[in-house]
Order: C-alpha cells, then structure tokens, then sequence
C-alpha cells in the first residue's frame, strides 16, 4: 500500500510540475486564474496523500511492536503447526469401508455376547454366595445309636468327616430408585443348605426373603438412617446372629445362636423391623462412617423361619447400640456397647398321655449385653445372653421357669496387608489381593439351667485365618470342648476353606 501511496504522490508531483510548466509557457493563450484554481487543487491532494501515508505508517509502526512481543509464542505454534502438517495422513476410501465394517462387526459381537452370555434381569441384580468345605476329626469316638427301624441317623464309631457347611446364594437389588432423596425400595432374597445327619436330601432353603424400605433420604452420608424391612430376615440381636460368613472368626458358631443346645436365635423369623442410626461420625478421606446411635426393633411370629404364627402373640425384638465417637485415626475408634431384647410366648403342651395336648402358652426372655472393639491390628469382643423358658412339666402338670446364661469372648490379633486400606486401594493386575492372616482364641460356654447341675457347656477355641484372595479365607480351628450334659471332653481339629462371590 505505502508503494501505492508514493507512487500517486510522485505521479501528483509531476502533474503539478508540467502544468506549472504549461502556465508558463502559455501564459497568454490560457487563462492564468483557471490554471491557478488547478494547481491548488492538486496541492490539496497532495497534502491529503502525505497525511494518509502517516498514519498508514503509525499503524504499521504499532504493529511491529505487538508482534515482537508474540514472536515466541507464534514462533512454537508455527512449529507445532508445521509438525501437525507434516504428520498429517490421509486414508483410502477402501481403508474408510474396512474402519466402517469393524465398527459394525464390533456393535454386532457385543450385541451377540449380551443376548448369548449375559444374565438379564428386569430391575438391578447382584448375585452373591458363599460355599464352605471342611474337613474335621474328634479324638471322641461319636456314637449314635439306631432308632427302631431308622437307621439312617446312626454313627457308628465315627471320628472323621468331611462336610460342607454353610452353602448359599443370594440375589439383592433395587425396585426403586429415588434419584432426589435416595429412599429406595430394596429387596434381598437368600436360599441356603446345611449338613444334614442320617439323610442327603440338603434340600436348598429359604433363608431371607424380604424388601427394605429407606424412608430417610441416603444420599449423604453425615445424615441418619432408617429402614422398615418386611419379610424372613435375621433377628437384630447381638453381635454373633447378625455376623455374616465371611466376618465370623470362628468355623463353629457360638452356642447361644444355635438351636438345640443355645436359644435358637440364628435361626430366621418373619415379621417387621425397623432399623436405624443417627449421629455418624463420618470421614470421607476413609470412607468410613460410623453411628454414635444404632438401634433396631420390630415384630416377629417367633416360630421359626417360613412359618405362620402359631398363636395370637407376637413376639417383640429391641437392640440399642452406642459407638463412641471418635475420629478414623483415633485408637478409641470402633469401640462400642450394646444391649439386646427378645420377649415372647410359645405354645406348652402336656406330652404324657397317648397324644399331645395344648397346657397353655408361656413366657419367652432373651436378654443380651455386648462389648466390641476393633482397631487394627487388636480387636476384642464380648457377649452375654441370659434366657428365662417356661416349660411344661408333665410329672407334676405344672409350669417351671428354666434360667439360662451363656458368655462369648473372642481376642484376636490381625497381621498383614489386607487389614490396611492403602494396600487394598492399590491397582494391581489380574486377582492380586493382600496377603493377611488373624490369630484368635474364644472362649464359649452355655449354662442351660443355672438351677440344676451338670448342665454346662466349655469350649476353648485356637485358631488361624489366613485371607489370600478378596472373598476366599482358609480357617484353621482347635478345639477343647468339655459337655457336662452328656459327660464327654474331647478335642475337635476343624480345618475350613471358605470362598464367596
């Protein structure tokens, strides 16, 4: 532009030169005032040519100076630009046709292995379970004799065995998903067998079967808790009833859970619960949430798993529990005390004439007081259970109220990895998992009438944990069992493997 610009004003200045010339030389043919008005024009646009080119030039001069400051910048951009080019490629429309035809193939085989090798489901599904196999042997031969014409309940001499114990399979999920509170509506749905004596038909039962309603919102977790479950469920009592598999230390559970011997409480029951927490501590570093205040009551039919009542009372179940409230660093985290209820009735009969008959209903207590704690790598727990039986006595066709007792306490001592959250956050391929092992001792005894004699039973257990793989443990446990009852001690050696998915 600025050549242009010169040009013009060289190409004005020369025009202005030949018609001054011109003025002069015919100064007499022309007329001198036109001329004049000629050439000041020309000087007019001379000088408007010589102010533009200023200006052109000032801008130009600003320029410069912006760009000296970005020479850098343009200068790598200009480079990787110029790489970008140079690694620029172009595809044929043969090679485009054959990307197309692998996308497609691609979109095909994942269509195919969802309709051929994926379980569907209509709501949200998790399928879990848990398979125990073990072997034992006791240095008391154990004994059974025949019954009449049943035979296939006797033992004959037997020290050793081999069983499965607990074999289960569960489904969970969802029926409702509320997006903006989180009061869901979840369902848990549980069939289980185990071994049996003198029969194989461990036909699968059901276990849990269930929905859950939050009717707190769950989204936030500094927030409490509540649920109403309706179904066949666990009784919230204690520590050893609500345990599941793979958190129990010991292979055999403790005697007050069990039927026979202790008071059933394992065994499931239908009816309503109401579940809760309020006050959580809470640090999301750890993800760790722990309740000040947990509790839990309801009703149940009292008679067992899959029943129908069998009377008009229902039988009340109460657990409050109180964890100190302690920081996840803190030594006093996870210590915590509980107290648990059971009152009921059950139907009496009178057994001592040809058939049985109805002798009135009596009363049934449960109650519990528990103590827990656990901070790596220590833990201790402790439970008691005190039990009051009406029973019919058919003898002197009255009512005695049988008293009961039992205590549980475990100590263990937990070394490895595992037990540390940093190493089971860490990326590793395939199935690594941190290697961990837990040492433990219990002690377990039952007093089954606290007013008669000989009816206690002691058991000292030594034990190894080893967890080498996320849902797989190999249980060792020693035991030392001493049964006033049927007047027998002997030594029991129980080896378990244990897997879950």
């Amino acid at each position: 532009m600025n050549h242009h610009i010169k040009k013009s004003i060289k190409h004005g200045a020369g025009i202005l030169t030949l018609l001054s010339a011109s003025i002069a030389l015919s100064h007499a043919d022309s007329d001198v005032a036109q001329l004049q008005q000629q050439v000041n024009q020309l000087e007019q646009s001379l000088k408007q040519l010589k102010s533009e080119l200023g200006r052109l030039q000032g801008k130009q001069t600003a320029q410069s100076s912006e760009t000296a400051g970005q020479q850098d910048e343009w200068s790598a951009e200009d480079s990787e630009d110029a790489q970008n080019d140079a690694d620029q490629s172009y595809v044929t429309q043969a090679e485009l046709q054959g990307i197309q035809s692998d996308i497609e193939n691609f979109k095909y085989q994942v269509q195919r292995d969802r309709d051929t090798k994926t379980a569907l489901s209509t709501r949200q599904l998790l399928i879990n379970g848990v398979v125990q196999a073990k072997a034992s042997y006791i240095d008391e031969p154990q004994v059974t004799q025949p019954q009449g014409q049943n035979t296939g309940s006797a033992v004959n001499s037997r020290r050793s065995s081999f069983d499965l114990g607990a074999v289960q399979i569960g489904f969970a999920g969802n029926l409702f998903k509320d997006y903006e509170q989180g009061k869901n509506l979840d369902f848990n749905l549980r069939f289980g067998t185990s071994p049996q004596t003198g029969t194989n038909n461990s036909y699968l039962n059901l276990l849990d079967a269930q929905l859950i309603y939050n009717v707190l919102p769950t989204l936030s977790a500094d927030t409490g808790r509540l649920t109403v479950t309706l179904g066949q469920q666990l009784l919230p009592f204690g520590q050893e009833v609500q345990a599941t598999e793979d958190l129990k230390p010991t292979i055999n559970n403790a005697l007050f859970s069990l039927p026979g011997y202790g008071y059933g409480l394992a065994l499931r029951e239908v009816g309503l619960i109401v579940r809760g927490d309020a006050l959580p501590t809470v640090d999301y570093g750890y993800n760790y949430r722990s309740p000040m205040i947990s509790y839990a009551f309801g009703l149940v039919n009292g008679n067992g798993a899959n029943k129908s009542d069998d009377n008009d009372d229902k039988n009340f179940i109460g657990r409050l529990r109180y964890t100190l409230p302690a920081e996840y660093n803190s030594w006093l985290r996870e210590l915590s005390f509980g107290v648990s209820w059971y009152q009921g009735k059950s139907n009496l009969f009178d057994t001592s004439g040809a058939s049985a008959s109805f002798a009135g209903k009596g009363d049934v207590l449960r109650k519990g007081f528990d103590v827990y704690y656990n901070h790596h790598p220590f833990g201790v727990t402790y439970e008691y259970v005190q039990g009051e039986d009406d029973t019919y006595r058919n003898q002197t066709a009255s009512v005695y109220t049988r008293e009961s007792e039992s205590h549980t306490g475990t100590l263990f001592w937990n070394f490895g990895e595992q037990f540390v959250k940093g190493f089971r956050n860490q990326g590793r391929y395939d199935d690594w998992w941190p290697k961990s092992y837990q040492a433990f001792y219990r002690f377990d005894s039952i007093d089954r009438d606290t007013n008669a004699a000989n009816q206690t039973i002691d058991i000292h257990s030594l034990g190894l944990n080893a967890f080498f793989a996320e849902t797989t443990k190999f249980q060792v446990n020693l035991n030392r069992v001493n049964n006033e009852i049927s007047n027998k001690t002997y030594n029991e050696l129980v080896a378990q493997l244990q897997y879950g998915f």
